[in-house]
């Protein structure tokens, strides 16, 4: 995502500050979210952006973000919680993208300055074109659930698993991890084969924590979505491995910055809370989540000592979303 944000100009000249702005996606229950085409006299105009404006001095992001909307929108925000940062550099303008995600507000969106219209639409087959180059990205994060659930075949057994599996499933768990490193390659491609096809009988993702002699057959295959890649790995890497979707595991903000420059399309990081499995280990705690993730520009899941009820709170730490192992198979929602 780094590639749109050179900090030096060819001709010598420094680069100029970066514009904070903040932006909405402003989403109903549906999963559709409001875009809207920009006026005429403007830079772009007719293509289309996510709502905001510009953060004055002296404002917070979220400030702005609920005067923006009010003057953009004629709505009050109720509820937003804060999500990526992009930085981007166009022609005329290096802005910093400072997104929300906006759950709840009062009125009806209508447009007051003169906007050309605005849709309701979704991220993975959007009907409006063209969209505003920085956020292009910003789309293929809203495809991603705000649960990913790790898989436990080894804590569970494959009898006591599978039926788990089948019903988070069945209850709208979208995102899973394949990851049982413990296992001989063997065991660990049949029971991916198997996990893998019981995902896509449910229109769900899986990616496969393990080498690419493990991932890739199954993502050739159709079973798999791409690859996850732990810490050790993603800081050995170079380039981004060929794949449809790719996740990280990272514990730092260096690992999360490799991350980014990989082109990762989502980041776990933890551990944010004590683990059963690695008790007394040093935790970042939700301030230290948040501080680490306050810049990123990638979708980042919360993971340790977690469970569903902490999603709000993850949110409002600046996460996407919540990963669980044990608890991914043992509540009543996904």
């Amino acid at each position: 995502m780094h590639a749109n944000r050179p900090e030096d100009h060819a001709d010598g000249h420094p680069p100029r500050d970066r514009i904070e702005v903040a932006a909405a996606v402003i989403e109903r229950p549906d999963g559709r979210f409001l875009m809207a085409s920009r006026p005429e006299g403007k830079v772009y105009a007719g293509w289309w952006e996510f709502p905001g404006g510009k953060v004055e001095a002296g404002e917070s992001a979220r400030h702005a973000l609920d005067r923006e909307l009010h003057e953009e929108l004629g709505i009050t925000v109720k509820n937003a919680y804060p999500w990526l940062n992009r930085a981007f550099d166009y022609d005329h303008a290096r802005v910093m993208l400072r997104f929300f995600r906006v759950t709840e507000w009062d009125g009806e969106p209508h447009p007051r300055e003169g906007q050309g219209g605005l849709a309701w639409t979704r991220a993975a087959c959007p009907d409006v074109q063209p969209i505003l180059p920085a956020n292009g990205p910003i789309l293929r994060g809203l495809e991603l659930p705000l649960n990913y659930g790790i898989t436990a075949l080894t804590e569970w057994g494959e009898s006591g698993f599978m039926p788990r599996l089948e019903q988070a499933l069945v209850r709208g768990l979208r995102l899973v991890q394949f990851r049982e490193k413990t296992l001989p390659r063997e065991r660990q491609m049949a029971l991916a084969r198997e996990v893998g096809a019981r995902c896509r009988e449910h229109g769900a993702l899986m990616l496969v924590n393990g080498p690419a002699d493990v991932t890739m057959p199954l993502v050739d295959a159709g079973l798999a979505a791409g690859q996850h890649l732990d810490s050790a790995s993603l800081m050995a890497l170079p380039a981004r491995p060929d794949v449809p979707w790719l996740g990280a595991s990272c514990h730092s903000a260096p690992e999360l910055a490799q991350a980014e420059a990989l082109g990762a399309d989502l980041a776990v990081l933890g551990p944010v809370c004590d683990t059963l499995s690695h008790p007394g280990a040093p935790t970042l705690g939700w301030a230290g989540f948040s501080d680490l993730v306050q810049d990123c520009g990638l979708p980042v899941f919360a993971l340790g000592g977690l469970t569903l009820t902490d999603l709000a709170q993850a949110r409002t730490s600046g996460a996407h979303g919540i990963a669980l192992k044990s608890a991914a198979w043992a509540g009543d929602r996904p």
